[in-house]
């Protein structure tokens, strides 16, 4: 459906050490970086881009959620972000609510989004 998606952040800084950690325990990697915006994928191909805001903050909190390998990698996620010192929104468990084998643990990143890494297993 999406070919790629992207936020505006207000330090890109502080995004980038957070992005760069939650994601590279999932298996991402810096695949452009410019500066000004960063697109995070595999393959040659950014899937998830951050881009510095050209204004004052007007974050409005969006919900991003990251497909993990299994459960392990959730658990990486998770402690990878805590030990940023990001919010922790929710340890990894199963969510049975959303349907049978959803494995997923929800963090702040450093805007006040809701990251998440999940596995259907």
């Amino acid at each position: 459906m999406m070919d790629h998606f992207g936020i505006q952040v207000s330090d890109m800084g502080a995004s980038a050490r957070f992005y760069d950690t939650v994601l590279g325990v999932l298996g991402l990697t810096r695949q452009m970086d410019f500066g000004q915006a960063i697109g995070y994928g595999t393959e040659g191909h950014p899937d998830f881009w951050i881009g510095a805001t050209a204004a004052a903050p007007s974050n409005r909190e969006c919900h991003i959620a990251f497909s993990a390998a299994d459960r392990a990698q959730v658990q990486a996620f998770f402690d990878a972000a805590v030990s940023l010192g990001a919010e922790q929104l929710h340890a990894p468990r199963e969510w049975p609510e959303y349907h049978p084998g959803y494995y997923g643990a929800f963090v702040r990143d450093p805007d006040g989004n809701n990251v998440e890494a999940v596995v259907h297993a």
